[in-house]
């Protein structure tokens, strides 16, 4: 590689990681903690639940329910399952009788318990797994600046992989096995970087192109609107399938009674390891009312295989279907791949556990990252006003990333202590403290001491965390493996080892002089 290249690719390297770098960080540490989303939901709330995306639910009975309080005629109903908890996710538009009370025109969302049909607004349901996952994109920023900010540090993200490649592609497998903790601090991080980003190479390129594409697809795909559609953004929608076929309501009371559980006991029986994710009801009790049930098969049976029938209801028949193992296709595959490796549902806890890993060493890369600019800008030659101004950026960037792990396990024992915390409440717990961490180490002025600090106060909040469960709950994890609460063992022992390696990390940790 001649230097003008070496150049333009170790610059291009360099700005876009060190733009990135705090968001990148935030990014993909809160996104290690959403891979145990559901885990952490459970946990929080002392419950336990099947391991499957299927919805667990007696629709005739919930829907009974719902009538009463709510007046389901002529209104347009989904039911879905967004995350492996005991709560439902519905959605019901304004009923499509113009007559009605203006009550019932407007539309509602909530979250139902499948057990005592219990209803729960967006903010009684909010909890800390809801929090991190959020946090991994950037939703607390007002939309879009939020999603827009955390797809276009996905897509610089990119950049700083691809040049970085390029960078050491000549060396990549003897740089790759090299390591010397013993040479100057700037060849320390350098050799921790490189070899670190080889590690999680692949893992960083699939979620740095996913992240990219979910982020920021409508300005994507707005060129596409405006040209082949002529600005019809539904008709766009409809051809992707994320608009489904609209039923006209009759308004003339459905005659028969009917059955909702039948009806989805039917589609599961149509083929094996089938699962329903998803029913949609339209014109509820209307004449013309039709159902359609929405699954997909098992992973290990297939892994994009979503199939669906739609039944009209007045007669019993199904006036389509699709048959997910037969007919998947290249836009089912397209949608479901991406959804799928970015969010690593399809490998159980070992893939988890792979991905929760990979994403820390990726902040490690990060902070590595911002290390070796620091230090490569430490020169002697240097004026001193210049090499003040780079400590207090690395000291603020160090602030900001190293005090998430301490003030995340903080959220962990406060949201059991306290449950359930509104979701202001959690805000304030979580951002709050995030930020008064963030101070006190800029004001400290000693980047030794908020690694070390992060680490230990970490890892003895981390600790305290099972502790805290056992006696706010009395699920003791001893107790909750011999009742077969697996989410809820699973956030124990996780913390218990998290603290630990981080616990002998920071007494591992021998500060080195610069030179």
């Amino acid at each position: 590689m001649n230097n003008r290249h070496y150049n333009i690719y170790f610059h291009t390297h360099t700005v876009s990681g060190i733009v990135i770098s705090v968001v990148l960080f935030v990014i993909f540490f809160a996104g290690s903690f959403s891979f145990f989303r559901d885990e952490i939901i459970n946990w929080e709330r002392s419950e336990s639940t099947a391991i499957t995306k299927e919805i667990q639910l007696d629709y005739n009975d919930a829907l009974q329910h719902l009538d009463k309080k709510y007046v389901l005629n002529g209104r347009n109903i989904t039911i879905s399952k967004p995350s492996v908890e005991n709560r439902v996710a519905i959605y019901m538009e304004g009923t499509k009788d113009t007559l009605a009370p203006k009550k019932q025109q407007a539309g509602e969302f909530f979250y139902l318990d499948n057990k005592n049909y219990k209803t729960y607004t967006y903010q009684e349901s909010y909890s800390l797994g809801e929090l991190l996952y959020r946090l991994h994109f950037l939703a607390q920023i007002p939309y879009p600046a939020g999603y827009y900010l955390a797809g276009f540090t996905a897509l610089f993200f990119l950049f700083a992989i691809i040049t970085g490649v390029l960078l050491h592609w000549n060396k990549i497998v003897s740089n790759f096995y090299m390591f010397r903790p013993k040479e100057k601090l700037k060849t320390l991080w350098t050799d921790a970087h490189t070899a670190l980003g080889m590690i999680g190479l692949p893992f960083q390129f699939v979620y740095a192109v996913t992240g990219a594409f979910f982020m920021i697809k409508l300005l994507i795909v707005a060129p596409a609107v405006m040209a082949l559609y002529k600005g019809d953004q539904d008709k766009l929608y409809k051809e992707l399938e994320y608009i489904d076929p609209d039923y006209k309501f009759e308004n003339k009371k459905l005659a028969d009674p009917f059955n909702i559980n039948e009806l989805v006991a039917k589609t599961k029986k149509n083929w094996t390891d089938f699962e329903i994710t998803r029913v949609f009801i339209q014109n509820y009790g209307d004449a013309n009312m039709h159902v359609l049930v929405e699954g997909e098969l098992l992973n290990h049976k297939k892994f994009t295989g979503i199939g669906k029938v739609v039944y009209r209801i007045a007669d019993g028949k199904e006036i389509a279907k699709k048959d997910p193992v037969l007919h998947t296709s290249y836009l089912d595959v397209v949608k479901n791949v991406l959804y799928r490796i970015h969010f690593g549902d399809y490998g159980g806890y070992a893939l988890k556990i792979v991905s929760f890993i990979l994403g820390i060493i990726t902040c490690f890369v990060i902070i590595s990252g911002v290390m070796i600019w620091l230090v490569a800008r430490q020169k002697n030659n240097m004026p001193e006003k210049k090499r003040r101004f780079n400590n207090a950026v690395v000291r603020i960037y160090l602030a900001i990333c190293l005090s998430m792990y301490p003030i995340t396990a903080l959220a962990f024992i406060g949201s059991k202590i306290f449950y359930p915390l509104s979701q202001s409440n959690l805000y304030a717990l979580y951002f709050g403290g995030w930020l008064i961490l963030t101070i006190f180490f800029i004001i400290k002025k000693n980047d030794a001491f908020t690694n070390k600090f992060s680490l230990i106060s970490g890892s003895i909040l981390g600790f305290l965390i099972p502790v805290t469960n056992g006696i706010v709950s009395g699920d003791w994890f001893w107790n909750s493996f011999m009742q077969n609460k697996f989410q809820i063992v699973f956030i124990d022992v996780f913390w218990i080892f998290l603290a630990a390696i981080s616990l002998y990390t920071a007494y591992h940790l021998k500060p080195k002089k610069t030179n």
